[in-house]
């Protein structure tokens, strides 16, 4: 009997002692058990030819006939379109390690905005949606509970924060990233131009390789922690890949 007490003694130690490694383990840095997913194809795009008094950094827009064909094609709005292709020149002429490509930020303006025409708004010549894009207050009611970190000049609410524009940043992020993608002295998120280029160098951030299953699926997840938006990105961003690729 007593061997059989000590024995049980024994068992429950061992299985405590693995119970709290395993949770040592999941906490550590790098211990992450998402499963990365193949970065998806790389979209090409026809830019605007350069002239010779072109400045370092200046925006490259997308070339207005392949706009055109490939907005068509891929049912983005031009106007988006070509917010999202300037974003990705812009960003690989200043980070060319991260390998962004344009349909990747295209995929997450979708899912996030339906491209800034979110409740049957669109986007005017300016690149600004024609209503305001704020979404549902961070309350912890459904969502991450995120105390006001902006005074509500972004969003309109003093006590919760909301993500806002058509790339959907929390006004504390916005802060950190904003990049003025229009060069009108401004960083706006309502505008799409700016709001895809400060998404795509927030993709770009913490040296991410985007060519990589490993970086590409990390950049996600760091836009938004969800599986199930990862894959939807990733189905998006293939999808778009394909039918620009008809466009020529």
């Amino acid at each position: 009997m007593l061997r059989l007490k000590r024995l049980v003694v024994f068992s429950l130690f061992a299985l405590c002692v693995i119970t709290a490694f395993s949770f040592w383990v999941i906490q550590q840095p790098g211990a992450d058990a998402r499963v990365a997913l193949s970065a998806p194809p790389r979209a090409g795009a026809k830019l605007e030819a350069a002239g010779i008094t072109t400045a370092v950094n200046v925006t490259r827009n997308p070339d207005a006939q392949w706009l055109a064909r490939a907005a068509a094609q891929t049912g983005i709005p031009a106007r988006a379109l070509r917010a999202y292709v300037s974003a990705a020149a812009t960003t690989s002429a200043s980070i060319p390690d991260c390998g962004i490509s344009w349909n990747t930020v295209a995929a997450i303006g979708f899912v996030e905005s339906a491209h800034g025409t979110y409740g049957g708004g669109s986007l005017d010549a300016a690149g600004h949606s024609s209503g305001p894009i704020v979404g549902p207050s961070l309350n912890g009611a459904g969502f991450a509970a995120i105390p006001d970190t902006d005074g509500g000049t972004l969003d309109g609410d003093a006590h919760w924060d909301h993500a806002v524009g058509p790339m959907q940043f929390i006004p504390s992020t916005w802060r950190l990233v904003a990049r003025d993608g229009n060069r009108d002295g401004t960083a706006d998120p309502f505008n799409i131009d700016d709001a895809a280029l400060s998404a795509a160098d927030y993709l770009c951030g913490h040296g991410r390789d985007l060519t990589t299953s490993q970086g590409w699926t990390d950049a996600i997840y760091a836009y938004n922690q969800s599986d199930p938006y990862i894959r939807r990105v990733r189905t998006q961003a293939t999808a778009y890949a394909a039918k620009a690729a008809a466009a020529g």
